[in-house]
């Protein structure tokens, strides 16, 4: 079955960096859109940026400028690079693919 490991979080200063990982298993990895969605408390779940399987980005316009989505496919990786962080950046950041969710991964900004 499809799994999606992410890792990567943690508590960061304001104008700080984090890169998360994501881990992907049971998947035709390069076949697939992979993306990074957030969720604050209180709040919806929202897409932070996604990867198609061609390369193609395309980021949440709270994040442009700061956040850079990457992947590798041998590895069945993809990977979240977060700088000047900010602390409405804080929430809990998951991986998905091919309709699949990770667990999360919560990352802490603050001010």
């Amino acid at each position: 079955q499809v799994q999606l490991v992410e890792s990567g979080g943690g508590l960061v200063q304001a104008g700080g960096s984090l890169r998360l990982s994501c881990a992907a298993s049971g998947m035709v990895f390069s076949l697939h859109t992979m993306g990074w969605y957030r969720q604050a408390p209180g709040k919806q779940r929202e897409l932070v940026a996604e990867i198609s399987s061609g390369g193609s980005t395309n980021y949440a316009d709270s994040v442009k400028g700061r956040f850079t989505i990457s992947r590798d496919n041998a590895k069945k990786m993809v990977y979240l690079q977060m700088n000047s962080l900010k602390p409405e950046d804080t929430a809990v950041y998951y991986c998905r693919g091919r309709g699949f969710w990770g667990q999360g991964t919560q990352v802490t900004v603050s001010s």
